[in-house]
């Protein structure tokens, strides 16, 4: 970090996918929510972008005896933070989506359905937040499996910045775009949405990571750095590991 610049002008973000907050199939499978609590207090981002966050499970909130009072995105929030969460899937048992954890005041927030298709049930959050004084818009995503469908919600989100989001106003696109190439990568860049290009920057799978699917781009912030954090105490949590980027107002 450059001492010249004072710390006030830095913006930290992280994107995580949280697998719902548990880990396992069957009788095996164990609830994560909790230590996942504790890890994303310990990002100490200014925006926490989650994806596969539950609100509600009713199946699993029997099973576990430990499983939340409130909905995960509330229950993740470190003291102080403010938690926008909208639904993307409803299942049979209960529903999952998107959320974002603010420690700046939220401005205000909307939702959009991208899903291409009836087997996925994918949106997109959009939140407006102020950050040191200036409004910053911040869109979650999770995109589809499928790489045509991907291309579509890409063109979707297009089309919603350019209807939704100021031109000269900064943009963050953070979450799970399932990209195991350069395809996405390449469109965002097209209307002006780029991401700091750090070596190795994987994060899925968690335990042994050969791919990055979880990315921060953004318009008009200047990146700083990019940072995966590894161990067992993280690829224990879920699927995916975080990643944490770093920009300068």
């Amino acid at each position: 970090m450059n001492p010249s610049h004072p710390v006030s002008d830095i913006l930290r973000i992280a994107t995580y996918n949280i697998h719902k907050g548990v880990q396992g199939l069957g009788p095996a499978r164990r609830l994560e929510i909790h230590n996942l609590g504790l890890a994303v207090e310990q990002l100490d981002a200014d925006i926490v972008c989650l994806q596969e966050v539950r609100k509600l499970h009713r199946r699993e909130a029997a099973y576990f005896q430990r499983w939340p009072d409130v909905p995960q995105a509330e229950y993740l929030a470190p003291e102080g933070y403010e938690a926008v969460y909208r639904t993307n899937a409803f299942t049979r048992h209960g529903e999952h989506g998107n959320a974002l954890l603010s420690r700046w005041p939220v401005i205000g927030h909307q939702h959009e359905d991208i899903s291409d298709h009836r087997f996925e049930q994918r949106g997109l959050l959009h939140v407006e937040v102020d950050a040191h004084g200036r409004r910053v818009h911040v869109i979650v995503v999770h995109l589809g499996l499928i790489s045509g469908g991907r291309v579509r919600q890409v063109d979707r989100l297009q089309q919603f910045i350019e209807r939704e989001v100021p031109s000269g106003s900064p943009v963050v696109v953070a979450g799970d775009f399932n990209d195991w190439g350069m395809q996405i990568k390449r469109m965002l860049s097209n209307f002006g949405l780029y991401e700091f290009d750090a070596p190795r920057a994987f994060t899925y799978p968690a335990r042994l990571p050969l791919a990055q699917l979880d990315h921060v781009y953004v318009r008009g912030l200047e990146p700083i750095g990019l940072h995966v954090p590894r161990g067992r105490i993280w690829w224990r949590m879920s699927d995916h590991l975080p990643l944490i980027a770093e920009f300068r107002l």
